[in-house]
């Protein structure tokens, strides 16, 4: 068994699917890098996710490390209907009506089987279709009928995509399907659940109350409306994704890096793990190597102090998966080197709250960064100390000492941290021989050096960080690790 730890902070995960589903692969790519795994429930069978799963846990168990499960839920998919003939050719200026008949479409009208968007919609908003080729912007409603006219666009056929950019729609985020799925992922054991199609806070209430505390809650940030809730939304979730994909299509193209940013700033300031996701390394489905320009955006994101940068198809159906991973590993650690990188996440910091855990996790990080401590030991239960150490942002590694497995392996996703899963101490002494050792054995400190520890007392605890010790690797915790 080996203990291995990154040597950056910046979490990647990886989505897997057809091109990464055997175990060789998938060990394959957790050593290259991969912290956590995506599974994508807008593809594959309930039986795939759950073999994919069970090689996960197998690798997880032989390399002796939490390793965290993301399941990505499909929610709702907006699609025209069909079309009689085939595909039809647009024009500028074109008329095109879409309403609730069944019947095919032609050049001058087509099914759009979701009433909820002909109340919703109002005169002069846009339509985008098949991810935002074609723009139609509304002239005339009934209420079972849409005027529009062609703005932008040259064809468009059988169930393309609808985005709806300028309206709340009176829709669940958790279709029948995803309700399916979302008992299937916490049944095979997931550690994150992620909902697709969040438009408001109560959206994350309903998500939270199926879950029950079974997993942790990721709000995929991918409707404008989401943005205008942002900080309710940020407060409600367990962590976010900057789900870039069909944000950028609802929103002009130039809007999205000052959103991106806004969002992974209020994800930091709220304590909560944040990904910034899709197209990042793309050409890699199809090429050994990135462009210049898509290796500036993975880097854009981590001087923007995200927690964890994620590949899509690049891992899970591309050419070259272990070969994606490996360049998001060198492009985090070689960015987290530059100075420019530090400087801006302590210009980047949060306000601290007025509270004694704060204060403790404060004086932590200063404390580290003035004696160059080697790495800061935090005791958690349910996480939220280590949170508060990886909100921060430290220099040094965070090692997340705690007894619940499901934490450590939450705790994957977060910037730093190296979770560790052992049985409760007792008291202060054992709390730091503890800490000692995993910091030893782990490769995170050696003979001479200092480490920073944080917990609660009395032990046990959730919640009551109150608790800061300075203490120092001697060779007994070298040569007898635990």
């Amino acid at each position: 068994m080996t203990h291995l730890h990154r040597k950056r902070q910046i979490k990647i995960v990886a989505t897997l699917g057809p091109a990464s589903s055997s175990k060789e692969t998938i060990r394959s790519l957790f050593e290259a890098g991969a912290d956590v795994f995506r599974l994508n429930f807008s593809h594959g069978t309930h039986d795939d996710h759950r073999a994919r799963y069970k090689i996960i846990r197998e690798v997880e168990k032989e390399m002796g490390r939490p390793i965290g499960v993301l399941a990505d839920l499909q929610g709702p998919k907006l699609r025209l209907g069909t079309f009689a003939n085939g595909p039809i050719t647009l024009t500028r200026g074109q008329k095109l009506r879409l309403d609730l008949d069944p019947t095919p479409g032609n050049d001058q009208r087509v099914h759009l089987p979701h009433p909820e968007i002909f109340s919703a919609v109002e005169v002069g908003h846009d339509l985008l279709l098949d991810d935002g080729k074609v723009r139609l912007n509304i002239t005339a409603k009934g209420k079972d009928y849409l005027d529009t006219v062609v703005v932008a666009g040259e064809k468009l056929s059988d169930r393309k995509g609808v985005n709806v950019p300028h309206a709340v729609l009176n829709l669940s985020p958790l279709t029948p399907k995803d309700r399916t799925d979302l008992e299937v992922a916490l049944d095979m054991g997931a550690d994150w659940i992620a909902l697709s199609f969040v438009q408001k806070p109560e959206d994350i209430q309903e998500a939270k109350r199926l879950v029950n505390g079974r997993a942790a809650v990721l709000a995929k940030l991918e409707k404008p409306s989401a943005i205008q809730y942002l900080n309710q939304i940020v407060e409600l979730s367990d962590g976010v994704m900057v789900a870039r994909g069909d944000l950028g299509v609802e929103m002009m193209p130039e809007d999205v890096p000052s959103i991106q940013k806004q969002i992974v700033r209020v994800a930091r300031t709220a304590g909560k793990p944040v990904i910034v996701a899709t197209q990042m390394l793309e050409s890699m489905i199809s090429a050994p190597t990135p462009t210049r320009a898509e290796a500036s955006d993975v880097a854009a994101a981590i001087y923007d102090g995200t927690d964890a940068i994620m590949l899509s198809a690049e891992s899970a159906s591309g050419s070259y998966p272990i070969e994606a991973v490996t360049m998001m590993d060198r492009i985090a650690t070689r960015t987290q080197q530059d100075p420019a990188y530090r400087s801006g996440l302590i210009a980047q910091a949060p306000d601290l709250q007025h509270t004694s855990a704060d204060a403790i996790t404060a004086a932590a990080h200063q404390v580290a960064d003035t004696i160059a401590a080697a790495v800061i030991a935090t005791y958690t239960t349910s996480g939220s100390t280590t949170l508060r150490a990886a909100r921060e942002r430290p220099l040094s590694p965070i090692l997340c000492l705690t007894s619940k497995v499901e934490t450590a392996r939450r705790l994957a996703l977060s910037f730093g941290v190296h979770a560790v899963f052992t049985e409760d101490v007792k008291d202060a002494r054992e709390m730091v021989i503890k800490a000692l050792d995993v910091a030893a054995r782990d490769g995170l400190a050696t003979i001479g050096q200092s480490i920073v520890i944080t917990a609660g007392v009395p032990f046990g605890h959730p919640g009551n960080t109150n608790m800061l010790r300075i203490a120092t690797i001697e060779p007994c915790f070298v040569n007898n690790p635990i």
